[in-house]
């Protein structure tokens, strides 16, 4: 997995796949817009990612960690103040991810209920390619129209830096700014959500957290690997015709390649089906590989780690507030979790 993920034959443009069968979401099938990286090979994917690597980078994400402390007790504050049950999505998961990523970007956090029902569009499997694209058109706007704030007066964020060093054009950095709200923020909600509801579905391992808070490090890698929400698997057009593991592959060919397949491979680890946070992390794939692997995943691993380890030390007796079979989940969408968490403590 590791190596195709590697090769640069498996492209990620959309545009070079060849489907057999007529795909709704996927609508024409275009070059890559302006800025859309993660949809480039290089060179053009190199030279984008350049621009936004510094931004995300341990040192910088290190500085963040006061920040997203308080950002997470403030959250946590209010949930305890208003009584259990609370629902933990709606309460906690989702306006935590939303104002650390917004403020990083420059965002205002009020506008998250705009981007939140276009990124709902985007990664539902059975959006049309008009409801994708109106998604899509909706957060563009809304970026669109901070940018041009952000040429008439500075901003010390990334896009009010991006704008006042005039290297990218208004649209390349809609593009970039989008790409970064919708996966910063749906896939940390998704995670803290999944990965408290996995907690406390393994209670010894949610009592080893609250004992422990020193274990939070190895169980975020571990929660990453168990869960892998991005469950959709990443897809790869073949570029030319290639033998890759013993396959001939043909040019225009569509790979999947399932991260959580490969994250619960019993080559990586003893017993990859069981929850164990006390396990020597291992080289997971949560994150992807290679020239495209999460540009974000330093920002993620400090908002989980700082997130379980406060929801494990402020309410060690925390449990799910309804039976597990009541709980819905977002088994329509590209990125897995639940739509709510009834908690209490």
């Amino acid at each position: 997995m590791q190596n195709a993920h590697s090769d640069l034959r498996m492209s990620s443009r959309g545009d070079l796949l060849r489907s057999p069968i007529p795909l709704p979401m996927a609508g024409e099938r275009t070059e890559p817009a302006p800025g859309m990286f993660t949809a480039m090979d290089p060179p053009e994917h190199t030279r984008y990612r350049r621009h936004i690597v510094e931004w995300f980078s341990t040192r910088r994400t290190r500085s963040l960690e006061p920040r997203v402390i308080e950002i997470v007790d403030q959250h946590l504050d209010a949930m305890i103040a208003g009584g259990g049950p609370a629902d933990l999505v709606s309460a906690f998961a989702e306006p935590v991810s939303a104002l650390v990523i917004c403020e990083l970007l420059g965002v205002p956090v009020e506008q998250r209920e705009v981007f939140g029902a276009a990124i709902a569009a985007l990664f539902t499997v059975h959006s049309s390619a008009e409801e994708a694209i109106s998604g899509w058109q909706n957060i563009g706007g809304l970026l669109m129209g901070l940018i041009q704030a952000k040429r008439a007066a500075s901003a010390d964020d990334l896009l009010g830096t991006l704008v006042a060093r005039g290297e990218l054009s208004d649209e390349e950095l809609m593009t970039i700014g989008s790409v970064l709200l919708v996966a910063g923020h749906d896939t940390s909600t998704n995670m803290i959500a999944m990965g408290t509801f996995a907690l406390l579905e393994h209670p010894e391992q949610y009592a080893a957290l609250a004992a422990d808070p020193g274990l939070a490090p190895g169980a975020v890698e571990e929660l990453l690997r168990y869960l892998t929400i991005v469950h959709a698997g990443s897809i790869r057009a073949v570029s030319a015709d290639l033998e890759f593991d013993g396959h001939q592959l043909t040019a225009g060919d569509a790979v999947s390649l399932s991260l959580a397949a490969a994250n619960r491979d019993p080559a990586l680890c003893d017993a990859p089906d069981r929850l164990d946070i006390t396990r020597e992390p291992v080289p997971h794939l949560a994150f992807g590989h290679g020239i495209h692997q999460c540009v974000g995943q330093q920002l993620s691993r400090l908002e989980l780690r700082i997130a379980f380890e406060s929801l494990a030390r402020r309410l060690p007796n925390l449990h799910v507030a309804v039976p597990t079979s009541e709980i819905r989940t977002r088994s329509e969408m590209i990125i897995y979790g639940v739509r709510e968490l009834p908690v209490t403590w």
